[in-house]
């Protein structure tokens, strides 16, 4: 739709009214023959129904449509307007090329927010701050903010779990390269210089150490361990001479909110409860408590182990 032709001081050509609506053209574009100009919600709107030009019924796709030239768009920023918030008492009379901006910002449009001054710090509609409520609203935007932080805690755990599978992959392949060194009689390529090559090394020359160990209540996994029991467990962990490298990782993963999609939640716990058995558990000495570690896991699904491993503390039940 244009503009209405009663905003406007002083006569309007007949060549910038739009001929479907009748009104003083709007962002407008022609047809690239017959060169006729339509509003160009207008004309977008008419072709959608029929592909022919109101004028003239020549044929015109929307694909076909071409901006105005520029002597044209420049007669239009001429014409002197009136704000369409005149009625709200504003009596401001500007160029058609000013007034986006000058209605954006007018002190009579009743949506420009302005601020509230009973302390939420918050912007809100000129003409909707007589009913603007403090407490709903910002309990509103905490909602909406809890909102975002949970879909970017989801989308770091996808691209953690995503990351885990890379590193899966790579030890399946470090593991290939050396069985297929050994079978052919050369000596294995070397890893070992690499920091990834050097730290598995160590896991796996401290996991040998550890005894296996045996969940029998899995019921009573602890999937959100406190400061002071996390604090417990990495000192059995430090004690029992696991890596520095990985310790602090290794109990980042003793929490729910850090494990893998397998068991994210109750309800995907529940759903694998039974592939539980399958795990290589190994015992933290003295606690109630088994770390499961990656290297050790490999025949598990990718969702149900993550890298290096994870801790998985009980309240009773391992052996």
């Amino acid at each position: 739709m244009g503009y209405d032709i009663e905003r406007f001081e002083g006569d309007v050509d007949e060549e910038l009214l739009c001929p479907i609506c009748n009104l003083v053209l709007q962002e407008p574009l022609q047809a690239p023959n017959c060169e006729h100009a339509f509003c160009s919600h207008c004309i977008l709107e008419w072709l959608a129904q029929q592909q022919t030009c109101p004028v003239d019924r020549s044929i015109l796709m929307s694909n076909q449509l071409q901006p105005v030239p520029r002597i044209l768009r420049n007669l239009l920023h001429k014409l002197n307007i009136r704000c369409k918030f005149c009625s709200d008492g504003c009596h401001a009379v500007l160029k058609l090329e000013q007034l986006e901006i000058h209605e954006q910002e007018c002190e009579c449009n009743p949506k420009r927010p302005v601020p509230c001054d009973q302390g939420c710090g918050l912007h809100v509609p000129k003409d909707q701050f007589t009913t603007h409520n403090c407490l709903s609203e910002l309990r509103a935007y905490v909602d909406r903010q809890s909102d975002t932080i949970r879909t970017l805690q989801q989308e770091v755990r996808n691209q953690s779990n995503e990351l885990a599978d890379v590193k899966r992959e790579l030890r399946c392949l470090q593991d290939g390269i050396r069985a297929l060194s050994v079978r052919i009689g050369r000596p294995p390529l070397s890893m070992g210089s690499s920091p990834l090559g050097n730290e598995d090394e160590e896991i796996v020359r401290w996991t040998s150490r550890l005894t296996m160990a045996r969940v029998s209540r899995w019921g009573g996994m602890i999937s959100t361990p406190d400061a002071v029991l996390q604090a417990v467990i990495k000192r059995a962990l430090t004690e029992s001479g696991c890596p520095n490298s990985i310790v602090s990782q290794l109990m980042e993963n003793s929490h729910e909110r850090h494990w893998p999609r397998g068991l994210g939640s109750l309800e995907t716990r529940q759903v694998n409860r039974r592939q539980y058995e399958n795990y290589v558990c190994k015992r933290i000495p003295g606690k109630q408590a088994v770390v499961v570690l990656a290297c050790d896991n490999r025949h598990m699904d990718s969702d149900l182990i993550v890298d290096p491993g994870l801790v998985m503390i009980f309240a009773h039940g391992v052996e």
